[in-house]
């Protein structure tokens, strides 16, 4: 039988491979021995010994299982005593060898980041010390960033005091000999600083978080929310585009402002405004009337086209709200007080901030107040969620939540306590929220929602294998391109399963276009990756 030629090449391989690393160890060596500074020796030799820091460990900021959103993985660090034989031990396995090769010539002990650490010799000091951040950081709006050691902004700046409160810095210090020399790393001392356990426990939901930035990744900016519709938790929140903690001044000079949470921004929000207008008709009497949309409608002077310019034909309020259609819900509007509808928005939550923690709060938006609404086309505008109110994805989220929690608006939470030692059994617990809208009246909303998900023949959010409700809008912004095309913003709301709801979607495509076709899918993706991911 013939030998295979790649048999016969193995052992000389091998052999290669075995000379080319004894070449390697043994130039290391020299270089370390030959490059040795006069100046690093005689500094260390008048102290007596050289004293390294690895970085700062603070306190933890935690999802709602206590899982780390902060300190997520580890770096391997060695700890070399500036010699070429201990250097050689490493060589193979260190991560930045050009940085590794200057340390090596100031023949003084260092630190050195390595790829992998398992078959590093044991007389080889070694670390595993946390980063701080991931790249991008995971849930990088709210979590926000350090710099020098302090936060700047997000949970970081809100509770610095308490996060940086115990700093843990483990040092290792090595005695020199009469010529400087450190001696070898057996014989440094090292100093293991404790802990830090202390830290922030979030309501977010870290398997959430990532479904909501991976599905949101085909937004170019936008934002997205998940909340547990009972409670009113935060169990993930997006906003796009993200940035980069290693290249911050670009995200700074950047036009589409990565830095803003667009979660907390306000925006024009179109026809998921639609659904305020149904509730104070139903509250009003009007859940019966009907209207024949001819594609337009005139209020005094004003003339406001329908989307379908051929027109629905005679509508309900079903299946206005399916059909999305304008005119119908100026005409219903107009038999609403001014007061009521302004007294249903601001139930629902419109016009008020709302705060998360010290520093991160949701814009009031803008809501018209009655004085304003009292002006027919001003009302007709309102009424189909355009004209001058402004709203955010937060307040949309949460309204959408009183609807599908039987009228009540719940209390937004995204902190739900501190802990000192990384235990999160004991946070506080959320308070439910006040009663907006009558079960009655929130059943009917949220009947008509589900219409709209399986009564379109083309919503494109519609999930498989868990039912949900939804409302769809395209918002328009008075910006225009350079080819006279209008900005608009696409939105879609809603909450699954539809008949038990335990989790509201809320999906802003920022200057995207039409909802169905920017964010709907966007809500769909969340929805079929939160079924196989939690269990109601």
């Amino acid at each position: 039988m013939k030998k295979c030629r790649h048999s016969e090449a193995l052992p000389r391989l091998w052999s290669l491979r075995l000379i080319m690393t004894i070449v390697c160890s043994a130039v290391i060596i020299q270089l370390a021995n030959s490059a040795a500074s006069s100046e690093y020796r005689e500094a260390a030799a008048a102290q007596g010994n050289y004293k390294l820091k690895l970085p700062v460990s603070f306190g933890t900021i935690y999802d709602r299982n206590g899982m780390p959103l902060v300190n997520r993985y580890s770096k391997h660090i060695a700890v070399l005593s500036g010699d070429g034989e201990s250097a050689a031990k490493v060589f193979a396995y260190v991560k930045d060898r050009k940085e590794f090769s200057e340390k090596l010539r100031e023949c003084v002990p260092f630190t050195c980041e390595l790829d992998e650490s398992k078959d590093i010799p044991e007389d080889i000091l070694q670390f595993d010390v946390p980063e701080r951040y991931d790249e991008p950081q995971i849930a990088q709006h709210i979590i926000g960033y350090m710099q020098e050691n302090k936060g700047v902004c997000g949970l970081e700046s809100d509770y610095d005091d308490l996060l940086r409160r115990d700093r843990g810095q483990t040092t290792i210090t090595f005695p020199v000999d009469g010529t400087g020399s450190a001696l070898s790393g057996e014989n440094a001392f090292v100093r293991y600083a404790p802990k830090a356990s202390q830290g922030v426990v979030t309501t977010l939901d870290t398997g959430i978080q990532l479904i909501c930035e991976k599905a949101s990744s085909s937004l170019e900016k936008g934002a997205v929310i998940v909340m547990e519709t009972q409670s009113g938790d935060i169990l993930g929140l997006v906003s796009r585009p993200v940035y980069s903690l290693q290249n911050m001044e670009e995200a700074l000079s950047s036009e589409d402002s990565p830095l803003i949470n667009r979660t907390l921004y306000s925006y024009p929000v179109g026809s998921i405004f639609k659904l305020v207008t149904a509730a104070a008709a139903i509250d009003n009497g009007y859940e019966d009337f009907t209207y024949e949309c001819t594609g337009s409608i005139e209020i005094e002077t004003q003339n406001f086209a329908c989307h379908d310019r051929e027109g629905h034909g005679m509508l309900d309020l079903d299946m206005a709200l399916i059909n999305s259609c304008n005119p119908y819900f100026i005409a219903i509007s107009s038999k609403i007080s001014p007061r009521d509808l302004f007294e249903t928005a601001a139930g629902l939550g419109f016009g008020r901030e709302i705060y998360l923690s010290e520093s991160i709060c949701g814009d009031s938006g803008y809501l018209p107040d009655v004085q304003e609404l009292m002006l027919p086309a001003e009302r007709g505008n309102f009424s189909f969620g355009q004209g001058k109110l402004t709203a955010t994805p937060l307040q949309v989220a949460r309204m959408t939540s009183a609807i599908a929690n039987g009228g009540i608006l719940p209390n937004v939470r995204l902190v739900a306590g501190e802990t000192e030692d990384g235990n999160v059994d004991f946070v506080d617990k959320w308070e439910k929220g006040e009663r907006v809208l009558s079960e009655e009246t929130s059943e009917k909303l949220r009947k008509m929602m589900i219409g709209v998900v399986y009564g379109s023949r083309n919503f494109n959010g519609k999930p498989d294998g868990v039912s949900a409700g939804a409302k769809t809008s395209t918002a328009q912004t008075g910006r225009f391109d350079e080819n006279g095309e209008e900005y608009c913003h696409g939105w879609v709301t809603g909450f699954f399963p539809a008949y038990n709801p335990k989790f509201t979607v809320t999906v802003l495509a920022e200057d995207a276009g039409y909802g169905n076709d920017a964010a709907a899918p966007v809500f769909k993706e969340i929805i079929e990756s939160m079924r196989d991911y939690v269990r109601y």
